[in-house]
């Protein structure tokens, strides 16, 4: 197909082409399309494939528009692509299409193409490793999470207090004043689940009585247009429950995990607290070198592939649809920064062959079997199946490329 292709925009990861498609080619494919519809075409009188073409034109006038333009536009775009050493990042986009009788066919052709990474600099950069210092009340807040866990909740008949569990019966008077039929609710006084005018309501009653007075709402309420307002509200209180912690001891520890005394429950919490800061500094430390990478050796990235990691992370955090605008907003340039750190390790990991192998994989896969208790091969097989091998795979790669970088730069 003999086109004419004007670059519009070229160089880095997005191009922009003009392609022009001759008059002369855009009849043959209109004559195409309409001898297709004609062939099967039944029209009132004329036996199928019989109709006049200036009919079949006439009555499919449409139809044949758009075959005719999606058929040049595909074939173009073929011949455009193909004709190139294009390694497309994304699937094209074609804008501003302009077709009329007896003229050529014009459009605009949108591609983003995968990055030319290289990395020429990735040695004697110098980063620094800080571990966070596991104390006492880091490990005495641990604890205290596992009795918040273990705690009870016991009936109590008195007024409720802060912390307290209730469960009542609230009602709202309309704007014309009529107080509805309540709801009931199960709240934690002092958790900020009710506004503090209806806590405070709450908090007058005891279990079986029923109280009703006017409520202001915060200035800083969610919902704008109740903000300081002032409604009268019913409540009517059913229950009321105190939390009770477990004693901290030796049964409690043996309770919670294979401790036989509090202090070796501690000692394991603190142990735990102490890997994960250290893996938190490991981590810190990779990110560091990745970004002085980026920083000494500038590249572009596709815009649709920090587009696909954003919406990654939309469907990982299950954000609703109404609030995924904000979300975007605040996490693109988080998703940017992903998508450049994989394109590093992608390039390290072909360039100096760190890839992981088969044997590697399976020596993972035996570890993770040997601590779950399992045979290596059933795990293999079920990991396979959930898609999960390629994770491993990918965990592998990256700890060979990180060990390499950590040779060839300075951790203070």
């Amino acid at each position: 197909m003999n086109l004419q292709v004007t670059e519009k925009k070229v160089g880095g990861v997005e191009r922009l082409l003009q392609v022009e498609v001759p008059a002369d080619l855009v009849k043959q494919a209109e004559d195409k399309a309409v001898r297709r519809y004609a062939s099967t075409a039944r029209l009132p009188g004329f036996r199928p494939g019989k109709a006049p073409p200036a009919m079949i034109r006439q009555r499919f006038a449409e139809a044949i528009r758009q075959e005719t333009v999606d058929s040049l536009i595909q074939e173009a775009y073929k011949q455009v692509v193909g004709d190139g050493d294009v390694k497309l990042a994304a699937q094209p986009h074609v804008h501003d299409v302009k077709f009329a009788e007896g003229q050529p066919l014009t459009f605009e052709l949108h591609l983003e193409v995968h990055p030319e990474v290289v990395l020429p600099r990735t040695q004697g950069f110098r980063v620094t490793r800080s571990v966070r210092p596991v104390t006492d009340d880091s490990v005495q807040e641990q604890i205290d999470a596992v009795r918040e866990q273990h705690a009870t909740w016991a009936p109590l008949d008195g007024r409720p207090l802060e912390q307290d569990m209730v469960t009542v019966t609230l009602a709202t008077a309309e704007d014309d004043g009529t107080i509805p039929e309540g709801r009931e609710y199960r709240i934690i006084l002092g958790g900020g689940q009710a506004i503090p005018g209806i806590e405070e309501l709450i908090m007058t009653l005891a279990p079986g009585e029923t109280a009703e007075r006017p409520v202001r709402w915060p200035d800083d309420f969610p919902d704008a247009a109740q903000r300081s307002k002032t409604k009268v509200v019913r409540v009517t209180l059913t229950e009321v429950k105190r939390k009770s912690l477990p004693d901290l001891d030796d049964a409690f520890a043996r309770e919670v995990g294979e401790f036989e005394t509090v202090a070796a429950l501690r000692q394991a919490i603190r142990d735990d607290l102490e890997s994960a800061a250290t893996r938190e500094a490991d981590a810190e430390v990779r990110q560091k070198l990745i970004d002085e990478i980026i920083g000494a050796n500038p590249f572009e990235v596709p815009p649709s592939w920090v587009t696909q990691m954003v919406s990654a992370y939309l469907q990982a955090y299950q954000v609703p649809e109404s609030e995924a605008e904000a979300f975007t907003g605040r996490f693109r340039s988080l998703a940017e920064r992903q998508v450049r750190r994989d394109l590093v390790i992608d390039t390290l990991a072909e360039r100096e062959k760190l890839g992981a192998t088969e044997s590697e994989l399976d020596d993972r896969v035996a570890e993770l079997a040997s601590r779950r208790g399992t045979d290596a091969g059933k795990l293999y097989a079920s990991l396979q199946k959930a898609g999960r091998l390629k994770e491993i795979e990918r965990s592998i790669t990256e700890d060979k490329v990180f060990r390499w970088l950590l040779a060839q730069n300075t951790v203070e």
